[in-house]
């Protein structure tokens, strides 16, 4: 018997993609696809909301945002847009708007259809034929959020626990990486790939990673600088 959709409840995600006018390939290179990127953790910083996953590809791109205000959204939005387009028109030294309309939104009622969310952003590479995994595509944060299966992560009850969720996340990092806690803490580049993983993504307290990994807090902290 399949399992109800739980519905969410005080929390708003949002499905969002913009695309080029007349579908035109806007991201069609590495470093524009990497300045957008970078853009658009720059403007995160100064609104109320947290970027869940995202993949960019060649003419569009998607998120799956959090956020309490829609309003908060639509501002984030537009500000990366307006800053890119003025990039790309001066590079390309060409003039007049670069995506098409504005963007679309869709909100996300169920978990369901979060996983679903999360998984259709991350096969968008794999669809348009360009990887055959989604793991291989490197305009996505597949590898700090990975593929959501409802066997493995129950992901809304984890949300508000940081004990439980913290182990899943440290144990779901030696697995991918295929290390144990040693090799971990032998390795400072592994180890700095998931404290920010853990604490940027999950926002998982250093304190809480710290007790999981039986360091000290001082050894996490510094690894953020």
């Amino acid at each position: 018997m399949p399992r109800k959709p739980r519905y969410l409840s005080n929390k708003k995600y949002f499905h969002v993609m913009t695309q080029g006018v007349n579908k035109s390939y806007i991201l069609d290179n590495e470093i524009d696809i990497k300045h957008y990127i970078k853009t658009m953790y720059k403007i995160k910083s100064k609104y109320s909301l947290d970027i869940i996953a995202y993949c960019i590809m060649n003419n569009h791109t998607h998120m799956l945002i959090n956020t309490e205000k829609v309003e908060v959204l639509s501002q984030f939005m537009q500000r990366i847009n307006t800053i890119y387009a003025q990039y790309y028109n001066y590079k390309y030294k060409r003039v007049g708007h670069l995506f098409r309309d504005r963007f679309k939104t869709q909100e996300i009622y169920d978990e369901n259809q979060l996983l679903n969310c999360i998984k259709y952003i991350f096969n968008n590479p794999v669809k348009a034929g360009m990887c055959s995994h989604a793991s291989e595509y490197p305009y996505s944060n597949y590898f700090n959020v990975g593929e959501f299966e409802e066997k493995d992560y129950d992901f809304l009850e984890l949300y508000n626990n940081q004990d439980e969720k913290c182990k899943i996340v440290v144990e779901d990092f030696l697995k991918r990486n295929k290390i144990n806690k040693d090799e971990l803490m032998d390795s400072n580049l592994k180890l700095k790939t998931l404290v920010d993983v853990a604490t940027n993504v999950y926002k998982i307290s250093h304190l809480k990673l710290a007790k999981e990994l039986s360091v000290s807090e001082y050894k996490i902290s510094k690894l953020t600088k």
